[in-house]
């Protein structure tokens, strides 16, 4: 299997994740030892669909590109840190201290991580969309949801849950482009990459 291929795996697999979360913060899906277990492992394979969603518009994207892209990753290696701690660190702690943590640092990281996802999936968009590589009403359902989805803390548990889900069909769009880009020489001669 391909780069490209590859990461439009990951991608598939980030999205159903991002769906099983929503489902089980919604009370659809129960929560148990396992759903916690991979509710990480969404900003994870994220992070590598990111990756190969920005090898292949890169090279059109230009400098806005490679900006989304390292804003964009690392907020989405900063939610992963924060979805391992929420799922397997807090619940050992008593709420007095959760609350404490969130009241100073760790709260303000929290926050320092929002606002960085935001800024790398606006920055990223525009780029995907100036590339022309990447289907448009993938990249704007991505943004459209990632931005309610980044700011979990700040919107209402209906909101962000939408986000997240609008953000998983724009995901399954792009992923679906980045799988048959492998097919098509002139997208790959395009992206300026190697695709083995």
């Amino acid at each position: 299997m391909r780069l490209y291929r590859i990461a439009a795996v990951a991608a598939y697999v980030c999205a159903v994740l991002l769906v099983v979360n929503v489902l089980r913060r919604a009370g659809v899906v129960p929560e148990t030892a396992l759903t916690h277990a991979i509710a990480p492992f969404g900003a994870l394979t994220g992070l590598f669909a990111i990756t190969g969603l920005y090898l292949l518009i890169r090279g059109s994207a230009g400098n806005l590109g490679l900006v989304g892209y390292l804003l964009n990753s690392a907020g989405l290696a900063g939610a992963f840190a924060i979805e391992y701690a929420l799922h397997f660190i807090f619940p050992s702690l008593d709420g007095a201290t959760v609350t404490g943590l969130l009241a100073g640092g760790t709260g303000m990281a929290f926050l320092v991580t929002s606002v960085v996802l935001v800024a790398g999936v606006l920055t990223f968009g525009a780029a995907a969309l100036r590339s022309g590589l990447l289907p448009p009403p993938g990249v704007a359902l991505y943004v459209v949801g990632m931005i309610p989805g980044s700011l979990r803390s700040a919107l209402p548990a209906p909101v962000y849950l939408i986000g997240l889900v609008v953000a998983a069909a724009g995901i399954v769009w792009m992923a679906t482009r980045l799988w048959s880009a492998e097919d098509d020489p002139g997208m790959v001669a395009a992206s300026g990459a190697v695709a083995h």
